[in-house]
């Protein structure tokens, strides 16, 4: 099996369920539903940190990442989190740089919630559609003038770059990236091993 790698980026006060949603569906996909606890995802899931050691998402959640910015693979696809600590990380001209030239690189970009902040800052969003959490649609709007901003859908596909809305939306973009590669009978049997409602409604939840 050829396996698509998956980068997560994580940083302090990550929110998690905007990484762990993700990080979900991609590590218990699987192809042949009958052999699932044999066979290995088609996706193989890291998380990347600015720096080495340990980083506190929200609420204290502890995470071990798999590498730095420096000693990360090649990846196939790029999640891009959010959550609070979007407000510091938007500042963060290493990291914003590194998401810059990773974005040119990889298959599909994606991110969850204020993530797209950062997409944005990194300038890879305008002249696109995209979205971000319903809390921080007007946010975007003003930080970035030559974006679309979606505010009903919970998804946003454009191209190769995929954006949703806030938390648990995270789910549901990672859903549609396994539909994309592998097809939606697959990402409709992920959704139900993890029993949760395959996303067949992209409409705004709030």
């Amino acid at each position: 099996m050829s396996r698509k790698r998956v980068g997560i980026v994580v940083f302090p006060d990550v929110e998690v369920l905007d990484f762990c949603g993700p990080f979900e569906v991609f590590s218990v996909t699987r192809l042949n539903e009958v052999a699932r606890r044999d066979e290995p995802s088609p996706f193989e899931v890291l998380l990347v940190a600015e720096r080495a050691g340990t980083v506190t998402a929200t609420g204290g959640l502890k995470i071990l990442p798999d590498h730095t910015l420096e000693s990360c693979p090649p990846l196939d696809i790029l999640v891009v989190p959010g959550g609070w600590g979007t407000r510091g990380e938007i500042k963060n001209a290493r990291l914003l740089a590194w998401i810059a030239e990773r974005a040119k690189q990889v298959e599909t970009l994606t991110s969850v919630c204020t993530g797209s902040m950062l997409l944005g800052q990194a300038g890879l969003l305008d002249g696109r559609h995209a979205t971000t959490h319903w809390r921080s649609l007007d946010w975007m709007r003003q930080s970035f003038p030559k974006v679309t901003v979606e505010d009903k859908q919970h998804v946003v596909e454009d191209g190769n770059m995929l954006t949703s809305a806030g938390i648990s939306a995270g789910i549901d973009m990672a859903l549609r990236v396994v539909a994309r590669y592998h097809g939606e009978a697959i990402a409709r049997n992920t959704a139900r091993n993890m029993e949760y409602r395959y996303p067949d409604d992209n409409s705004r939840r709030v």
